[in-house]
């Protein structure tokens, strides 16, 4: 399937550096055995920028056009660089004499670029400390190059690896034909995920508060991850022959946000399906795969509970994710359960690929391992698509029993609505005492029995729906109330980590 940024390849081959020096980066810790993290901090620099003047180099063959002209070319240039407790163990001065070949066989020089000017790692540097490794790349683009989309994509691929890397900090910043976009990616409310034969991650689990108004009302701020079973994954001949070999099995992980357990006869609704997959490095998958663009085919919504129809993705709706974004149409019926105060709500799946292979222990063949993978990520999972289903099917079915639990009691209490309204009204119409009537009103607000059936309806909405019950697995409201940011001292985020071992 092609990448979703025209015929241009370019932007495809900016994101595969990245994702080359992340894998050298998470698999460096790993092996380094960089564990604890001192008060959370770490932190990761993305640095783009592209060469002002087009450029041609003499030992290469100019780039063509379809017509077979030469055209322009651009550079892109890249460098990203780590610091912080979290990779302090790999600092360039501590790893093996052999660390220099690896870089060059992983960036070859005609590949290398420029180190960034020192003030765009200035305030990085201010917050994280000194910087324990510094890699450079450069990427040739032709002059027809999508300039608008291509930070945007790059910017969506850095926010998917943060939700699995929520304790070091991202800061992106890029700098293409006179503009300029920084971000920072950080998670403010995270969980510690153990998995079984995998190092531990931790998520960012934040959540924002749900469209509904929620006033001053207590409310969970975060998430709650549930690992589900892990598949075993078939490799496909045509992989075994380039070299692929091991073992291979897929980890969901399922995540239902907003969270509303403390109002359990608070409507739900849920509104999108979000798939990411993610390697063994703990890097996010970027090439998009039919597979899971097109699961909505597969999975049974009857049977997993859904109120409305799951939408395959659409093909023209470019995504600037590897994953696949599948939405929930609601199907148009009688009102029923609608009529309570309704939260929308989207479940997010988190594919972790895991690979075991006793014969590809060096940091270049695990690497080039992991990228062979996801070149054929998509025939692996066509090729194992009845275990792989299923196994979706089970976990969206089983984070969605308390949804479909709650679809039911909303039906049952607005049953019970409708029965206490029309024997409130009937008391209060029939009733030939006038000074009880007017009471009746009065306390109500309202003029006449018609706009008392509206105010019953909603006080005994407000009542029933918004029943608070505490949960000690939620996660409270931080104590910010206020905040006085100076340079070098801003807020730091409350975090609540949980452990939820497999």
């Amino acid at each position: 399937m092609g990448w979703p940024f025209g015929d241009d390849r370019a932007a495809m081959r900016i994101l595969n550096e990245i994702q080359r020096v992340m894998r050298l980066i998470m698999l460096l810790r790993r092996q380094r055995g960089c564990k604890g993290l001192k008060s959370g901090e770490g932190g990761l620099m993305v640095v783009l920028w592209n060469s002002k003047e087009s450029y041609r180099v003499d030992h290469c063959r100019p780039l063509l056009d379809v017509s077979g002209a030469p055209m322009g070319t651009d550079l892109v240039f890249g460098s990203i660089a780590a610091a912080g407790p979290w990779c302090e163990g790999f600092a360039t001065g501590n790893l093996k004499p052999g660390f220099t070949d690896l870089i060059q066989k992983l960036f070859p020089s005609e590949d290398q670029g420029p180190e960034p000017d020192q003030e765009e790692l200035c305030g990085f540097t201010h917050m994280h400390g000194p910087i324990h490794l510094l890699i450079s790349f450069q990427v040739k683009v032709a002059k027809q190059f999508d300039r608008q989309e291509w930070p945007f994509h790059i910017e969506a691929f850095l926010h998917k690896l943060s939700l699995t890397n929520a304790r070091v900090k991202i800061h992106f910043s890029c700098k293409s034909y006179q503009k300029r976009l920084q971000r920072i990616f950080s998670g403010k409310i995270q969980c510690k995920l153990t998995l079984k034969d995998q190092w531990s991650t931790f998520l960012d689990v934040t959540s924002s508060k749900p469209g509904v108004s929620v006033g001053e009302r207590p409310w969970c701020h975060g998430g709650h991850p549930v690992p589900g079973e892990r598949v075993s994954l078939s490799i496909p001949p045509a992989a075994m022959e380039r070299g692929l070999y091991g073992e291979l099995s897929l980890q969901p992980v399922a995540l239902l946000a907003p969270c509303v357990l403390q109002y359990p006869n608070l409507a739900t609704r849920l509104t999108h399906i979000q798939v990411e997959v993610y390697g063994p490095s703990n890097v996010p998958v970027a090439s998009p795969t039919d597979f899971l663009q097109q699961l909505s085919v597969h999975l049974n919504c009857e049977e997993l509970g859904i109120d409305g129809i799951l939408r395959w993705n659409d093909p023209t709706d470019l995504q600037p994710r590897g994953g696949a974004t599948l939405p929930v149409e609601a199907e148009t019926g009688p009102e029923g359960g609608r009529s309570l105060a309704s939260v929308e709500q989207s479940l997010t799946l988190l594919l972790f690929l895991h690979h075991m292979d006793p014969f590809t222990s060096e940091l270049y063949d695990v690497i080039a391992t992991e990228e062979l993978l996801e070149h054929h990520l998509e025939a692996i999972l066509t090729n194992n698509r009845q275990a792989v289903t299923a196994a979706l099917q089970r976990e969206i079915k089983s984070i969605l029993n308390a949804h479909r639990r709650r679809s039911k009691a909303s039906e049952r209490i607005c049953s019970a609505f409708e029965v206490i309204s029309s024997s409130a009204l009937s008391i209060v119409s029939s009733s030939s005492n006038l000074d009880f009537r007017a009471a009746c009103l009065s306390n109500m607000r309202v003029r006449d029995t018609h706009g008392l059936s509206q105010a019953l309806r909603e006080a005994q909405v407000r009542v029933t729906s918004w029943k608070f019950v505490p949960k000690a697995r939620c996660y409270p409201v931080p104590q910010v109330k206020e905040h006085i940011t100076t340079p070098g001292h801003e807020p730091k985020a409350v975090l609540y980590i949980f452990t939820i071992p497999l």
